[in-house]
């Protein structure tokens, strides 16, 4: 690792080496979870409106920086295949208010507890009690750079 003149590791180097890190556990954690046909641009949309809850098609082609036509296309999919709902919208009865089916939410569940469970076997698989006391030191000081959001 590169140091810098007092000694320590540059903050350069740490953010491009932790950078690399999280980007392989991230798809890591993906490979465990069965999304099964959905893409990228499906799989963000699910999450934010598990992360926001239900929205219009314009304020989330908004959101996602897509065409609103783009947009509806993309909720019609996830629609036929279960994943959302349209209900009338409670301030406009006119539009439809987007959702999460109840089918998506208990997926989305299961998804996590699959991923969570092949990170805690890698965790004790590869660290030892004094390494897995350090990671959790270095989420605490992670948490803190990306504050509470």
């Amino acid at each position: 690792m590169e140091e810098t003149a007092s000694g320590g590791a540059s903050a350069a180097r740490v953010a491009a080496e932790l950078r690399g890190v999280l980007g392989r556990l991230n798809r890591r954690l993906r490979q465990q979870a069965d999304v099964g046909d959905l893409t990228r641009s499906q799989l963000n949309l699910i999450s934010r409106l598990e992360r926001e809850g239900p929205a219009t098609v314009s304020d989330l082609a908004r959101a996602e920086g897509v065409r609103p036509q783009s947009m509806g296309a993309t909720v019609a999919a996830l629609e036929e295949a279960g994943y959302l709902r349209r209900d009338p919208d409670p301030a406009d009865r006119r539009k439809a208010s987007i959702s999460l089916s109840d089918a998506a939410r208990e997926q989305i569940a299961a998804s996590r507890l699959v991923r969570q469970d092949w990170l805690q076997r890698a965790l004790s698989r590869e660290l030892t009690r004094e390494e897995l006391e350090r990671v959790h030191e270095a989420i605490a000081l992670l948490s803190r750079i990306v504050g509470n959001a």
